[in-house]
């Protein structure tokens, strides 16, 4: 078996750089052209530092110098545009790599997901993988198309911003950088603890189970709808968004303090400048020097904010998206079943279930099967019948590998079915449920799905086969009408018409029905059956049954209860075994007689 382990990843920003760098070029060209607008978007800054020194101490002999005041304004203004293109470019470079990895990660991630066997799905509920592609895989998105850039900026600002802040006077350059590196301290303490990373994992379960929650409750409108509930009677729905606003206005509260002693320093520098300013004044030999440089070092303290916010945005988004990517990476690491090395094909379609035990969650859950055997042949319809729970539908899953089993052997043809590619299998066996599911495309399309590359005759031949050409003929655009759209909608039996056309397609050698009649009308179920009459002709097939009408002609019968087979064999023979198949038949022939208001035999006895 070729059991693949999964591979050792890196984790946090590091995880977040790696995917960014699938258009490595397009990413440091991003970062590149960041620092450099950053750079230049000081220009101004340092050209009317230079203005206003030309203006207020010109020389002696020569007066204001109209050319230079001139040039630098050109410079200023200058800077100011060259800053912007640069940015934009960054930002064009960032998102087109962006897009690419958004893209690439998102068909990884179905392809991967859609290659993982019943088993997982169970296990990962709907909403919870659907958070990851429509949410954390989009989070990345954004992350590689504006934080990254932002980042490269961010980093770049401080840099830049010490060189001026000590260039033109170290004194009040340091009295700049006290309060820069106390906000800088606070921040670390506070977004770099276990605590916020803790945070981080437990916002994204919030996050997920209130997704889960509003999924399930969108599924359920009709219930709420149909019962005059509102929104806050569904307490799954209403406990989660409830417990997600107390857990995050819980945490926002606790950071309250360290929040708003960083944001007093970083947008008041001028409270720290003032002070040198004044204690130096006094002390200096050129004043006017001195005092332009302290207005310079006012008006520059005011853009200081703007570096150290946007590294705490980038910071907090980043840890965001470094969590969300590692749930992506959780999912990506689950190992699809193992694929035999040396694959082999059927020798005919015997179905064959060899002493099955099987448990949904490994040793330490119960068995949902125990050491159970029968055959179903080619030709004949093996039917599974029992109680609720019995275990019918789990052998059915296991006949198509969506689970691999504990002990024992299913094989097909004599072959176990783990020494089938999982391809090969899959073509030998179609399925209809009792719960159908359409697409949201058109209804040849929908029959398509049982044939890659199906034919317009072959799909309307199918249909037929299936009793289903007749209404989809009548609906709006016919075989092109998308079901779903609007005003267009189709009986549950409709819907079981289609499906048996998208079986009778595939033309599997190995049929499995669960209860394909379940939901049908009178009128729709004779359809139906007949349509299941042409489906089954010449195929092993094995029905899940809860109408026991269904399955009374059936060549075998197992009855199954609590994961155990109790009884095999024909109708006639189990119902005069006088066994649990007899009494389960003598209460469904019982049921059918019973009517609204009627009163049993054995209720008139217990009055």
């Amino acid at each position: 078996m070729n059991n693949k382990t999964p591979p050792v990843r890196k984790t946090g920003m590091a995880r977040l750089w790696e995917l960014a760098a699938v258009k490595k070029g397009l990413v440091v060209s991003s970062c590149a052209l960041a620092v450099a607008s950053t750079v230049v978007s000081f220009t101004p800054f340092v050209a009317i530092y230079f203005i206003i020194r030309a203006l207020c101490l010109p020389p002696a002999a020569e007066g204001v110098d109209t050319a230079l005041i001139t040039r630098l304004g050109w410079l200023a203004a200058g800077g100011a545009v060259a800053a912007v293109l640069l940015n934009f470019a960054a930002l064009m470079c960032s998102h087109i790599a962006a897009f690419t990895t958004q893209y690439k990660l998102k068909l990884d991630f179905l392809r991967h997901i859609a290659a993982m066997p019943l088993g997982f799905h169970s296990a990962h509920s709907t909403g919870k993988l659907r958070k990851v592609v429509d949410e954390n895989i989009e989070k990345l998105e954004s992350f590689t198309a504006h934080q990254i850039p932002d980042l490269a900026g961010s980093f770049a600002l401080p840099v830049v911003t010490l060189i001026l802040l000590l260039a033109f006077d170290w004194r009040l350059g340091l009295a700049s950088l006290v309060p820069v590196i106390l906000a800088f301290l606070i921040q670390i303490s506070v977004m770099g603890t276990e605590k916020s990373k803790a945070f981080m994992k437990k916002y994204q379960d919030a996050l997920e189970d209130m997704n889960n929650a509003a999924v399930e409750y969108v599924r359920g409108i009709s219930v709420v709808k149909a019962f005059n509930q509102t929104v806050f009677s569904f307490r799954k729905f209403k406990d989660t968004i409830t417990n997600y606003g107390a857990f995050v206005s819980g945490y926002t509260i606790s950071f309250g303090k360290a929040y708003v002693v960083f944001m007093t320093l970083i947008n008041h520098v001028y409270l720290f400048l003032a002070p040198v300013i004044i204690l130096l004044s006094g002390r200096v030999a050129d004043y006017g020097s001195f005092a332009l440089s302290a207005l310079f070092y006012l008006i520059f303290s005011m853009s200081i904010p703007t570096a150290f916010l946007k590294i705490m945005y980038v910071s907090q988004i980043g840890q965001q998206v470094a969590e969300g990517i590692g749930r992506m990476d959780k999912v990506l690491d689950a190992s699809p079943l193992p694929e035999t090395n040396n694959p082999k094909t059927a020798n005919g379609y015997l179905v064959s279930f060899e002493n099955i035990t099987f448990r949904y969650n490994g040793k330490n859950d119960s068995a949902a099967l125990s050491n159970v055997s029968f055959t179903a042949k080619q030709g004949e319809v093996t039917a599974l019948v029992g109680p609720s729970g019995g275990g019918k539908s789990t052998l059915a899953h296991l006949l198509p590998r969506f689970y691999d089993i504990d002990e024992g052997a299913v094989k097909i043809g004599g072959v176990d079915i783990r020494d089938m590619t999982q391809d090969y299998l899959m073509s030998l066996v179609s399925f209809v449920f009792q719960d159908v599911f359409l697409f949201k495309q058109s209804i040849a399309d929908n029959i398509a799905v049982g044939k890659k590359g199906a034919s317009r005759a072959e799909i309307i031949a199918a249909a037929c086969a299936a009793q289903a050409n007749e209404f989809i003929e009548k609906l709006p655009q016919g075989y092109d009408t998308v079901f779903g759209s609007e005003g267009v909608h189709l009986s549950g039996g409709e819907m079981q018409r289609v499906v048996i056309a998208r079986a009778i397609l595939k033309d599997a050698p190995i049929l499995a029905l669960d209860e394909a009649t379940a939901f049908a009308d009178p009128e729709n179920e004779s359809k139906i059956q007949a349509a299941l009459s042409r489906l089954m002709k010449n195929k092993t097939v094995i029905i899940i049954a809860h109408r026991l009408s269904t399955v009374r002609g059936a060549d075998k019968i197992v009855m199954m209860d609590k994961g155990v087979k109790i009884e095999e064999g024909t109708h006639d023979a189990l119902v005069n075994a006088g066994g649990r198949y007899r009494a389960m038949w003598e209460h469904y022939t019982g049921a059918l007689d019973w009517t609204l208001g009627a009163e049993t035999p054995r209720e008139a006895r217990a009055v």
